[in-house]
């Protein structure tokens, strides 16, 4: 539970803190001493913001990680067409204390916790007298998240919510993430705090960050004043996506879709794959995983080197690299107002590497297990389990995770790249990849293979095509009744697209 109160600084309130460069108490943490001073450039005529605060903190045992959710009221910036807006800023998922109390204390050069705090620009409505206090509520949502599976956000992440983000009939029920144009980075004790700022976008937005990339999208807010103009301020009362608004950026967006391709290089999402080739009671290898059973345990030193390994990553070189999946817990949201997704979202396809930050996340209530827990087989490297060639192949997904096959063929394949599904109901992963793409053990000769639970899937330009021509209907998805089918029998592979019990409910 939260409580509204004013003086969100409560202790920078006390004596001492009168100041815009603040004189603060020896008490005071450090960690929150350096972003409120922050706050502080910034508003210096308000020393004492209203602020929601986590009633019972999170290192006592509460629910909400956030400890403060501090709001200023900005004057915005009329030559710069910046109107009026509330500004949220939170305080917790940085290491306020430096006592390991929330964070482990690792030094001062890195970042401090996870390295950054979210803020969130909502546009003042005529006669609002004080701030609402749902993005808070919507950053406890995120910031939960953030703690239970240690993914990090960076600029250009998106962020599925699937509800308007203040309950309401909005279309406003998607996020993206930027930098703040304001706050500036703040290096405290215990390492440096970035801000992050949290950007509501309509579902035609989002996908079309999806489709291409959310920094071009980003962009293309900024140019949009009742969008989001310089600031991207967030209206909800906003009725119109920016392609209704200017039909010409839709073009601008298709070219770069056509230019760039997506950088969007996986979801976790309702899927599972089923080796064809082989009865499933065959037991020949003991630490494989047989999809629609339960995984079986690797021990408490495989794990270890099964993270050591995933840790190490490739090595970088000059062509698109297939890095190991990322080594996510996917917690989940613990958000009781939010309704239920099953997409969470991976950028960074084009980097050598997929770090923990380029996970996204949808409203999602309940606990995953993670490719990276104790009791999972993981994403088992070559030196624990050999690799596998199947003839053929049965891949599953749910409506909406199907939806996303022709971003995977057309955004990535077709541009060399590479496209996963990461289960969220278990420890299954398919990854698709072109012949472009290094370091993957699918090849031409042996186009479908597997490690355990992840399944690597190679597909030729030629077969893309054909696919895309095939699986045309995905894209009016709400035309077709469930379950639906798609097969190539002379390459021994099978699609099904199927309701969401299937997943859901493994008995079913």
């Amino acid at each position: 539970m939260e409580g509204t109160r004013p003086g969100g600084a409560a202790p920078a309130g006390g004596a001492g803190s009168g100041s815009a460069s603040g004189s603060f108490p020896s008490l005071f943490p450090p960690g929150l001493h350096g972003i409120y001073g922050e706050c502080r450039r910034l508003y210096p005529e308000q020393p004492n913001p209203l602020q929601v605060t986590a009633i019972l903190k999170y290192w006592l045992g509460g629910p909400d990680p956030l400890d403060y959710v501090s709001m200023y009221r900005n004057i915005g910036n009329p030559a710069l067409n910046v109107p009026e807006h509330w500004h949220y800023v939170s305080f917790g998922l940085s290491d306020l204390y430096g006592d390991n109390r929330v964070h482990e204390f690792t030094g001062t050069d890195g970042p401090s916790g996870f390295g950054f705090e979210l803020t969130f620009r909502l546009k003042r409505e005529t006669g609002e007298s004080a701030p609402p206090t749902w993005p808070a509520e919507l950053m406890q949502g995120l910031a939960r998240y953030v703690f239970q599976s240690e993914n990090t956000f960076c600029s250009g992440d998106h962020v599925s919510w699937h509800s308007p983000l203040d309950n309401s009939e909005s279309r406003i029920q998607h996020m993206l993430l930027t930098e703040d144009p304001q706050m500036q980075p703040v290096q405290t004790p215990f390492g440096v705090v970035t801000f992050l700022q949290i950007v509501g976008v309509c579902t035609e937005e989002l996908h079309a960050a999806q489709q291409w990339n959310g920094q071009g999208i980003l962009e293309l807010l900024r140019t949009v004043p009742v969008a989001g103009g310089p600031w991207l301020i967030t209206d909800m009362r906003r009725g119109e996506t920016i392609f209704e608004i200017d039909p010409h950026l839709q073009e601008r967006v298709d070219k770069g879709i056509e230019t760039d391709g997506s950088n969007l290089s996986g979801v976790s999402a309702k899927c599972a794959w089923d080796d064809l080739s082989r009865p499933p009671e065959d037991d020949e290898d003991s630490r494989s995983i047989c999809i629609g059973t339960q995984p079986r345990r690797l021990s408490g030193k495989d794990t270890e080197q099964i993270r050591e390994t995933l840790r190490r990553g490739l090595e970088i070189n000059s062509k698109p690299v297939l890095p190991p999946i990322n080594a996510q817990r996917q917690n989940g949201l613990n958000h009781d107002r939010a309704p239920y997704s099953s997409l969470f979202a991976m950028v960074g396809g084009d980097q050598k590497h997929l770090g923990a930050h380029q996970v996204r996340v949808a409203a999602d209530g309940s606990r995953k297990d993670s490719l990276e827990s104790e009791s999972s087989a993981a994403i088992i490297p070559h030196e624990l389990i050999r690799t596998r060639q199947l003839e053929s192949v049965h891949l599953k997904f749910n409506q909406e995770s199907g939806a996303l096959i022709p971003l995977c063929l057309r955004g990535r394949l077709l541009h060399g790249r590479h496209f996963t599904y990461k289960s969220i109901t278990g420890d299954t992963a398919i990854t698709f990849v072109s012949t472009g793409v290094e370091g993957a053990f699918a090849t031409e000769e042996h186009p479908y293979a597997a490690h355990g639970p992840w399944l690597q899937i190679l597909l030729t330009e030629e077969f893309v095509e054909r696919m895309l021509e095939d699986l045309e209907d995905l894209n009016s998805p709400e035309e077709f009744k469930l379950p639906k089918e798609y097969s190539w029998p002379e390459k021994k592979l099978k699609v099904s697209i199927l309701p969401d019990a299937v997943f859901d409910n493994p008995l079913h």
